[in-house]
């Protein structure tokens, strides 16, 4: 259970980087302030433009690449039969560690970029696949990034519970089935996690009222 802890809190520090608040101060604004009032990937495009999302969707999703690669150095040795569960908990402390950092009153992004960091760094290339298939299909045919972000996590889900009945990742063979309840426990715990930080769209997407997303749509604020 220590090393568990352990890489839980390195991927909560490697979320503390708040990308979206750093490229807006550097624009000479708060992103806090315009739009949703959130720090991540969505508000950036609809505030920003679609140039500064890409680079925070990418340095966000680097937290969890990041704190997946410190795991691998610090425990691949020791752990190796494990990694894949402790990559779960590096990743989970990451998107945490974006969601809630402390530095800035617990109030950060939603961690759907940090999750897709998890997925292409700490899955396999099968599940990033589906991962971008079932979220930008979502997407263009809705443009709610909420509604896509709901069923990529649902997809994730699914996905753990297809590697425990294929025994995907050799657990079983092991003698250490019990790893694959763990794995989906915690991703479940992060959907939840995510459902709670996606209340209010979830919501608008009842009420038929959620704001739709465009990738060239005109930002906010001009930023010079």
């Amino acid at each position: 259970m220590t090393v568990r802890l352990i890489c839980l809190c390195i991927g909560y520090i490697c979320g503390l980087l708040q990308t979206g608040y750093i490229v807006g101060k550097i624009k000479g604004i708060d992103i806090r302030e315009h739009g949703s009032g959130n720090a991540g990937t969505t508000n950036i495009l609809r505030t920003m433009g679609l140039k500064y999302a890409i680079i925070v969707l990418l340095c966000d999703a680097c937290k969890c690449g990041a704190a997946i690669l410190i795991t691998r150095a610090v425990f691949g040795n020791t752990y190796p039969d494990i990694m894949r569960l402790l990559y779960v908990y590096a990743s989970a402390g990451a998107i945490l560690g974006h969601n809630f950092p402390f530095y800035m009153g617990f109030k950060g992004g939603k961690g759907i970029a940090a999750t897709a960091g998890f997925i292409i760094f700490g899955l396999s290339p099968v599940m990033t696949l589906v991962g971008i298939i079932v979220f930008f299909s979502i997407f263009f045919i809705t443009h709610y990034v909420s509604l896509g972000s709901i069923l990529l996590y649902v997809a994730l889900v699914i996905c753990s519970f297809i590697f425990m009945k294929t025994d995907f990742y050799g657990w079983r063979q092991m003698g250490m089935e019990n790893l694959y309840w763990e794995y989906s426990i915690v991703i479940i715990i992060l959907m939840i996690l995510m459902l709670i930080r996606h209340k209010e769209n979830i919501k608008r997407l009842i009420a038929g009222c959620e704001r739709k997303t465009y990738l060239r749509s005109r930002p906010e604020i001009d930023i010079k």
